[in-house]
């Protein structure tokens, strides 16, 4: 199925040397983050932890919201820890404490 794009361009980003893509909209971030929570809550109630893709600030901050929201829909902690600068991870539980009886 082709798709035609209207009002798409290019904005210029902050040292007009490259190209940035425009933000989203408040409808789209809504149906983004609503995308995510089924998504990654899906990942998380399956397999206890599930890692996605953060390349930018922005990336970051939804996934920090989609933990947020996952955590009051559930009612139990759930963390959000990067992994590495490109990639977040979202867990159930809170973290394993060090065994300090030696």
């Amino acid at each position: 199925m082709t798709r035609d794009l209207y009002n798409v361009r290019a904005v210029a980003a902050p040292d007009e040397d490259q190209w940035a893509p425009t933000p989203l909209t408040p409808d789209e971030e809504n149906r983004y983050l609503a995308l995510l929570f089924g998504e990654l809550g899906n990942q998380v109630a399956d397999h206890g932890a599930a890692t996605h893709p953060a390349y930018t600030t922005e990336d970051r901050r939804r996934i920090v919201e989609v933990g947020r929201r996952l955590s009051a829909h559930w009612g139990m902690p759930v963390r959000v820890e990067a992994v590495d600068t490109c990639r977040m991870r979202i867990s159930v539980g809170t973290p394993a404490q060090p065994d300090r009886s030696a």
